[in-house]
């Protein structure tokens, strides 16, 4: 581990990918002001239980750190809200991933990879996360919303503006001695949030089989969704659509990379690839971390967690637990089973994770086709996304 480490200069904050903890499964940092929940069975039950470990962790953010609502409404972000509402609200777009939607996909999504590396070949090198991890997702879930795939550059720019920071927040300390740039922070939310009003209003005048008229007419207890609810909606779905295969994708290759005797392994055999990416997401789990909040006092981990506490469940680290995983700083597609919580667990499982496995299945198999051998270049070093609580390549340069 220690060579993966060196050899990627993997961010220190990225501690779930540096080693073993040593550490309890549930403990609370003081200086943060929240709890942290690292052990996998204790994470296996916050995440299936949405009643005591709420979603809307707004509530317990001390109002310093919160935006104002004239500058940011969560109304309908999706990953913010508990039963029942969010319920209603995931039904209104789980048509649109089944796997028989998500199946009709795959001639596209192999089109636009041809067409994407043939571009980077043209060009003569290859940057994964630029020429393929980013684009080729950023493209289908456009077209899926009904947005103009050809404004990519300025999804792309939004949502380096909310990922790409290694911002560390505490709620404990008072406002004046943390570096919190709220400005910051809300500019591309109130870009992204303007640009998709401005195609949700279009599509009130004229509807198209979009997902983005899909909200627009959808109904709750026979009511339209508010305007604020359907922008909301959009841009989970804008972000999450993409963010994730791009992570998901810049990581395989970078284990197969890291690991060679894996790559030949599923060069030899192409039907293990969905076995390679299962264990991609164990062995670094994009989304690492998540929020929730205490709506009761609770026991987890022989540990009492009062009510209105806000705590960080860390998938990545729950996923590298050897009281789950035998041997978990080891690349292993061949694990089984292999119970990861790399798209969540429960309620909030990601929507979008057929349509994730289905990008970086058809993506790799195409990649292993058109090139002998995926490998990074010593003298081009690989980045990281600086994000304490994402795991994935902002950078990452294959000989071609």
């Amino acid at each position: 581990m220690a060579d993966i480490v060196e050899r990627y200069n993997i961010p220190e904050q990225h501690f779930w990918l540096r080693g073993q903890r040593s550490g309890p499964p549930v403990e609370y940092d003081a200086r943060a002001g929240m709890w942290n929940v690292y052990g996998y069975p204790e994470l296996h039950e916050v995440l299936g239980d949405p009643a005591t470990f709420s979603s809307d962790t707004m509530r317990v953010i001390p109002k310093h750190l919160r935006p104002d609502s004239k500058d940011l409404s969560l109304e309908g972000f999706i990953t913010q809200i508990d039963p029942p509402e969010h319920g209603k609200l995931r039904k209104l777009v789980s048509s649109a991933f089944t796997r028989k939607v998500v199946a009709d996909l795959e001639p596209r999504i192999a089109a636009l990879t041809h067409e994407l590396l043939d571009a980077a070949q043209d060009r003569g090198r290859l940057e994964l996360v630029t020429d393929l991890a980013y684009p080729l997702p950023v493209i289908v879930i456009a077209e899926l919303l009904g947005v103009p795939s050809s404004d990519r550059a300025l999804f792309k720019q939004w949502a380096d503006g909310l990922f790409q920071r290694d911002t560390k927040v505490s709620l404990a300390e008072p406002a004046e001695e943390q570096n919190v740039d709220m400005e910051a922070t809300l500019k591309p939310w109130k870009d992204m949030a303007a640009y998709l009003a401005g195609h949700a209003a279009e599509r009130k005048r004229q509807p198209r089989a979009d997902l983005l008229t899909r909200l627009v007419e959808a109904e709750v207890d026979g009511e339209r969704l508010p305007d604020g609810q359907v922008v909301n909606f959009a841009i989970v779905l804008l972000l999450a659509g993409h963010i994730t295969t791009t992570m998901l994708l810049g990581n395989t290759v970078l284990c197969l990379d890291a690991f060679p005797e894996q790559q030949d392994k599923v060069r030899a055999d192409r039907a293990s690839i969905p076995d390679v990416i299962e264990e991609s997401l164990r062995f670094l789990t994009p989304f690492a971390a998540l929020g929730r909040a205490t709506t009761r006092e609770v026991e987890i981990g022989d540990v009492t967690i009062p009510a209105d506490q806000m705590l960080m469940a860390w998938l990545g680290a729950a996923n590298r637990d050897p009281r789950q995983f035998p041997d978990p700083d080891v690349f292993d597609p061949g694990r089984d089973p292999n119970p990861h919580l790399g798209f969540g667990r429960g309620i909030h499982f990601c929507l979008g994770a057929p349509l994730a496995r289905l990008e970086g299945r058809v993506a790799l198999n195409i990649l292993l086709d058109r090139f002998d051998r995926l490998c990074t270049d010593p003298g081009d070093p690989v980045n990281f996304m600086p994000t304490p609580t994402m795991t994935g390549v902002s950078r990452l340069p294959l000989k071609i």
